[in-house]
């Protein structure tokens, strides 16, 4: 298969959650292998430059993606002033889930494998996700996340997990070690040297990409 070069023009959804329609960007290459569904960490969007950066890489190895809002308009401003939403980690996850539901039901996604990719609460998210869509799920990444707010879906979740943690987030790299610990699925911890908890140094979120790219090349192909 002839890998892209290019990353392809984004095209807007929009998926209906119980509640809420929540606004997306779909991006697909030409024979994609795969679709990857991106959920944000706090205070964040399907707008997120890092995010972003890691789904043109993505997309780049034939891999599509879908970068979502979590939240709607609304709730996203009384966000910005309460933080009621950004740790609602129950009510993300559902809207995760009804993502994947979506992509699996929709027909220029439905015959490709899914995975996630989740930042920060995001990860739990995802995780929370996964565990309860395990016939879906193919792999899942964690970038600078807080999986240990996945509890007790933990222990249910079947996808092959990558979490990956700046070697200078000391406090999250702790809770990523404990997190792993109560996996049973395939999974691995890559901790990047000299990185802070939003891979804001040079070259980190570069390695970011690069572990993502081949975990879900290697489990959604």
């Amino acid at each position: 298969m002839r890998v892209p070069t290019e990353a392809p023009i984004p095209l807007p959804v929009r998926i209906e959650t119980p509640g809420a329609t929540l606004n997306g960007d779909l991006s697909l290459p030409a024979g994609a292998r795969g679709l990857v569904v991106f959920a944000h960490g706090s205070g964040s969007s399907r707008h997120s430059s890092r995010n972003r950066a890691v789904a043109e890489v993505l997309q780049r190895s034939g891999l599509g993606t879908l970068l979502l809002d979590l939240l709607t308009e609304r709730e996203d401003l009384t966000d910005v002033i309460t933080a009621e939403f950004r740790f609602d980690i129950p009510l993300l996850a559902a809207r995760v889930v009804s993502a994947l539901d979506w992509a699996h039901a929709a027909p220029q996604t439905s015959s490709l494998s899914l995975g996630l990719f989740g930042a920060s609460t995001g990860a739990a998210a995802a995780l929370i996700a996964a565990a309860e869509r395990p016939d879906a799920v193919r792999a899942v990444v964690s970038r600078g996340g807080r999986p240990d707010l996945a509890d007790g879906a933990l222990e249910r979740v079947a996808a092959p997990t990558l979490l990956i943690v700046g070697g200078r987030d000391e406090v999250v790299i702790e809770l990523n070690r404990e997190a792993l610990a109560r996996l049973n699925a395939p999974k691995q911890l890559v901790i990047v040297p000299g990185a802070t908890h939003l891979f804001e140094e040079r070259g980190a979120l570069d390695e970011v990409s690069r572990l993502a790219r081949d975990w879900f090349v290697r489990h959604l192909a």
